[in-house]
């Protein structure tokens, strides 16, 4: 295979993580690179940050209704649902607009105590007294945070909490053959959309009676132009807000882990500079690069770094490609927690900017902040196993030794408290 038949095919990405070396030599020599021989339609590549920051913020002309993504066998995962994702304006705004003050930084301080109280809770689960315990990571606490906290601000019963999480695992990882038991990609999809519209569908018409202060209740009572939402953008606004709030943070965190085992001078410096904290997150968005790509096509004839490129040919954004671009970060493949100015783009940029942006950095400062405060010692059991899939880029199960002390803090990530 050729360097760029293999961009989008998941298989790879489970076996070999992202292919950083091809997208550097596309950077280096074709930054918007035309890819026909592959297992899909003819589409051009985005690798450098210049072209896809130019892209992303010019909605009118680069649309994102034609196509969410860009994998191939089986249906796009924007068509299955009517997500935000693949929307344009103004029907973007519109509909984004309604829950977009329960995601202001505001509001993610008055839900910092619960966030806060849920990752000690998880932490305390797998506390191991200073013991050395094997784990995995991701099932353990990784997939843990992400899930109960978007399930709290849906207003999910925690009694629910686990089925949302194999639910949301079967609907974005449809691709992976471990999520298919024995069931094709599209089959493994729609059974678990269809099964998360049925209990949301169940849950919306609790709320229409007896509303509470949470995000169903909140869509179930909203309009959009005097008109409530259809039955559709009910269950696609659920749905997205759940995968979305649950798949891109559990990775980061799970990558989070995985940079500082195989980066130790970095997990000495932020134990001594704990005011480095920050620093290490965003890093972290950046190394990791949750989201692998998104699409835009173009509604018209344009030109893209000398590239004619003709109305309704796909252009494909490779995010974690932007984020190593040698002419924005310095020692890109660096992972360094100092590293600042970081203008990353793990949250996109532009119109479809992540909604959830500021609840996945409260997530990943409450579990890095307990986590490192309490633990005494972590190493791989052997390597991750990945996600096959073009789309998220997953780390599906990180076996790892390690040593969680009791619920007791170090000074500059807590206080000492039994309480948390």
């Amino acid at each position: 295979m050729t360097d760029d038949q293999y961009l989008l095919v998941p298989s790879y990405y489970a076996e070999h993580g992202y292919p950083h070396d091809a997208w550097a030599r596309l950077r280096r020599d074709d930054p918007v690179h035309r890819v026909e021989d592959w297992d899909g339609p003819p589409y051009w590549a985005l690798t450098r940050c210049a072209e896809i920051i130019h892209v992303s913020k010019a909605p009118g002309i680069f649309e994102n209704a034609p196509r969410m993504n860009m994998e191939p066998g089986g249906v796009d995962p924007g068509k299955a649902i009517r997500s935000l994702l693949v929307m344009d304006p103004p029907e973007h705004q519109k509909l984004r607009a309604l829950t977009s003050k329960r995601f202001t930084p505001g509001a993610m301080r008055q839900i910092l105590g619960g966030v806060d109280e849920i990752t000690s809770q998880v932490l305390d689960l797998a506390s191991t007294g200073g013991e050395i315990r094997e784990t995995d990571f991701v099932e353990s606490i990784a997939a843990r945070i992400p899930i109960w906290v978007i399930a709290e601000m849906l207003g999910v019963s925690p009694d629910d909490w686990e089925q949302l999480y194999d639910w949301t695992n079967e609907a974005v990882g449809a691709s992976d053959p471990e999520f298919q038991a024995g069931r094709s990609e599209e089959e493994t999809r729609a059974t678990a959309i269809m099964a998360m519209a049925g209990y949301f569908k169940e849950l919306s018409e609790q709320r229409k009676r007896d509303p509470r202060d949470d995000l169903i209740s909140l869509l179930v009572h909203a309009e959009v132009d005097g008109q409530p939402l259809s039955e559709l953008d009910l269950m696609s606004y659920y749905i997205t807000l759940l995968s979305a709030g649950n798949e891109t943070t559990r990775n980061a965190i799970s990558g989070g882990l995985l940079q500082l085992i195989e980066h130790p001078d970095q997990l000495a410096r932020l134990r001594r500079e704990p005011e480095l904290l920050d620093g290490f997150i965003e890093e972290t968005l950046r190394f990791v690069s949750p989201v692998i790509h998104m699409c835009r096509t173009p509604n018209r004839d344009v030109e893209l770094d000398g590239k004619k490129i003709a109305a309704g040919e796909p252009l494909v954004l490779f995010y974690p490609s932007a984020n190593r671009d040698e002419t924005v970060f310095d020692q890109p493949n660096r992972f360094d927690i100092g590293r600042s100015p970081n203008p990353h783009l793990a949250f996109g940029i532009g119109e479809h900017f992540c909604l959830g942006t500021h609840v996945a950095r409260l997530e990943l400062r409450a579990v890095f902040r307990h986590l490192i405060a309490r633990l005494q010692h972590v190493e791989l059991v052997e390597p991750p196993t990945r996600l096959a899939h073009a789309i998220v880029g997953g780390i599906k199960h990180l076996r790892v030794r390690y040593a969680i002390a009791d619920r007791k803090f170090k000074a500059g990530f807590g206080a000492t408290s039994e309480s948390g």
